[in-house]
């Protein structure tokens, strides 16, 4: 049964979230805000953790980045009122994995905290392979039938999100706001631009395609 950890302020919403995901077959541990979430997390083992943003004595921002210090890997999903630009933002950059914003449907949450924890049994792992292609996190290095692959660190860290979700499909802005925070000269003809390299320099991948959702972004397709 995946554990989840429930950072939320808010009692009633707290406990309505708790009571619906036990109902769908999951175990999870609420509490009110990050200080509080920090040491249920140094004390337990959790899959995932969704979190509120602005709450007492630690806020949500900086308990991800507490968190973030600690394991790198384990998703995180911020549920808040914030809507604003710089709140995705800076979310994304201290390394949420995913941001959906108040009011929201209890079943859609549900559908995609369980879409991300499918999708993370590949990211959990310090090596991502992919039949011929290996990638290795700790290096941050990527090799093709063994021979190093020269992609620059951006490179890297945009296949590693695509290959860490096959077949979910990442909107130009999404990536924008991940992987060129705050450049103001970044524009969605940019994120096309690393595409069409990262293509070329893996077109002797046999494992996967980088394929383009017509009017979305982009995604990776594995190979049988």
């Amino acid at each position: 049964m995946k554990k989840i950890l429930l950072v939320e302020d808010d009692k009633e919403l707290n406990e309505i979230v708790c009571s619906y995901f036990k109902d769908n077959g999951f175990e999870v541990v609420g509490c009110f805000n990050g200080l509080e979430g920090l040491k249920l997390f140094e004390q337990t083992e959790f899959n995932l953790i969704l979190s509120d943003i602005m709450m007492p004595q630690m806020d949500g921002f900086t308990f991800v980045e507490k968190v973030r210090a600690k394991n790198s890997q384990i998703p995180i999903v911020f549920m808040t009122a914030r809507d604003d630009k710089f709140s995705k933002q800076l979310g994304y950059k201290i390394g949420v994995d995913d941001y959906i914003v108040k009011p929201f449907d209890l079943d859609e949450l549900v559908l995609k905290v369980g879409a991300i924890l499918r999708r993370t049994s590949v990211k959990e792992r310090e090596e991502l392979i992919c039949k011929n292609l290996k990638l290795d996190l700790n290096e941050h290095m990527a090799y093709l039938d063994g021979v190093e692959l020269n992609l620059t660190v951006r490179e890297f860290d945009l296949l590693y999100k695509l290959l860490s979700y096959p077949k979910k499909t990442f909107t130009r802005s999404q990536l924008m706001e991940e992987f060129w925070d705050y450049d103001s000269s970044a524009t969605s003809r940019t994120v096309d631009v690393y595409m069409a390299k990262l293509r070329d320099k893996t077109s002797k991948c046999t494992g996967f395609e980088i394929v383009t959702v017509h009017g979305l972004g982009y995604k990776v397709v594995l190979n049988d």
